[in-house]
């Protein structure tokens, strides 16, 4: 790419010493956006004059000695189902077409308190209900590599924003894969934390029980960064720099592998090599149930998202775009029996996760089987089989929104077209500081891949 693309971390350091200006590196992304968001298709809503205001008065507290932290005066962007005070959230619906957010989103009051400057609202896949950005009112997502590939979904809009340094991070959400994905199809670090770590509210639901919102950006002291500004902790500070050597991983190998492209399997392999080579010990783990990962995963999701959107399904179906609207449909028809008895499957599945971390600093394996899909393509060819985009690209990620265990995505290298590959590590429950400071030794040894 020919834009030099800078961490949060390394702005806020310029940022504070006063080698550049809020207003400098903000108006550096909104030119950015005018030279490449109509061919991206990122953002829905651009906040010029806001954005350019918040700057100028940042700007002026540094000049008189107020500094609020590492973010401030770092231009992000939000995934459009977040609400920004003043700004419409449309989800990338028409269903949502003249709603403007009275208040901000808990974590957004937690970024402005910071010092973020907000330089606009994404292209998402509709309602978050999908993992490729095409389904969305506005148009699809285009990559920024390959205008012929899905960024990933449902925060495409968001992981392209900042790979074409549109912005220098952004706020997706996850409630199958929706940060993780489209982190790896980009080669950004996607972290997804502890199911309940960061409040949602203010944020338009997919499925309460599998929710998350974090960050999409550069590094991962820039996902400490700004998890720790959304968990509302005070002065958040990046990991402390740790050896991976001794650090001991699972590979949960049955199911996961089943089905993976080539390239994919290659660059995991070879980034297994370079960890073990630097002293990591890496064993092969077993999740017994993962079969019924898929089922467990639609006979909660699907119910809980058409009960939310059950009075617009009624008034305005048309509104939708009609590959989110039949899955929509097709919640209102599992019974309540089976949303109970996949909600038990949960906790089977949670327990197995659970016992697969004991006594270990992590799961290792890819964050999607495949690099970044083509626009259009319904199926993708792997193993020998023609396979659905949206259960490939889910096949990795969604076990561990059903148990809630923290995961972040990593760059671990490219295909031979240039595509990235990620790779992913889960960590233990309520422990996502520590999930970082193992990420942070493992992006020491596997470096940045964007």
């Amino acid at each position: 790419m020919s834009v030099e693309l800078r961490t949060v971390a390394d702005l806020g350091r310029r940022l504070k010493s006063k080698e550049i200006t809020a207003e400098a590196a903000t108006e550096g992304c909104l030119t950015r956006i005018t030279e490449r968001n109509r061919s991206l298709n990122a953002y829905i809503t651009v906040l010029v004059d806001e954005s350019l205001e918040q700057a100028r008065e940042l700007d002026q507290e540094i000049a008189s000695g107020h500094y609020r932290g590492p973010l401030h005066g770092v231009p992000i962007s939000l995934k459009d189902i977040i609400d920004l005070r003043h700004a419409p959230t449309t989800a990338a619906s028409r269903v949502r077409e003249g709603h403007i957010a009275r208040r901000d989103a808990t974590i957004v009051g937690r970024l402005r308190a910071a010092g973020a400057i907000f330089i606009g609202k994404t292209n998402l896949h509709e309602f978050a209900l999908g993992t490729t950005n095409e389904d969305s009112a506005y148009g699809p997502v285009l990559h920024p590599f390959d205008d012929t590939r899905s960024p990933g979904g449902s925060s495409g809009g968001s992981a392209a924003s900042v790979l074409a340094g549109m912005a220098y991070a952004t706020i997706g959400t996850d409630t199958g894969g929706s940060i993780r994905i489209p982190s790896a199809a980009c080669g950004l670090v996607g972290l997804k934390p502890t199911l309940g770590e960061i409040p949602l509210d203010g944020i338009v639901p997919l499925s309460e029980s599998f929710d998350h919102a974090g960050p999409l950006c550069l590094s991962v002291d820039d996902a400490a960064i700004l998890y720790g500004v959304l968990r509302g902790i005070p002065d958040p500070v990046v990991p402390t720099p740790r050896d991976v050597s001794g650090l001991r991983f699972g590979i949960p190998r049955p199911y996961f592998f089943d089905l993976m492209d080539p390239q994919v399997l290659t660059r995991f392999d070879e980034s297994c090599e370079r960890l073990k080579s630097a002293g990591a010990v890496l064993e092969d783990v077993v999740i017994a149930h993962t079969k019924e990962i898929a089922a467990i995963y639609v006979h909660i999701a699907l119910p809980e998202a058409a009960s939310y959107h059950a009075p617009t399904l009624e008034s305005q179906p048309h509104d939708y775009t009609e590959n989110v609207r039949l899955r929509l449909e097709m919640g209102r028809y599992i019974l309540a029996e089976d949303y109970v008895r996949a909600q038990r499957g949960r906790q089977l599945l949670t327990r197995e996760v659970r016992e697969a971390l004991g006594g270990r600093d992590g799961l290792l394996l890819p964050s999607m089987p495949v690099p970044a899909t083509r626009l259009g393509a319904p199926m993708v060819s792997i193993g020998g089989s023609e396979e659905p985009v949206r259960n490939i690209t889910l096949r990795l990620t969604q076990l561990f929104n059903i148990t809630g265990h923290p995961a972040i995505s990593l760059p671990c290298g490219k295909t031979d077209e240039g595509l990235p590959v990620g790779l992913q590590i889960v960590g233990t429950r309520n422990r996502t500081p520590e999930l970082l400071e193992v990420a942070a030794a493992v992006e020491g040894v596997l470096g940045r891949a964007c």
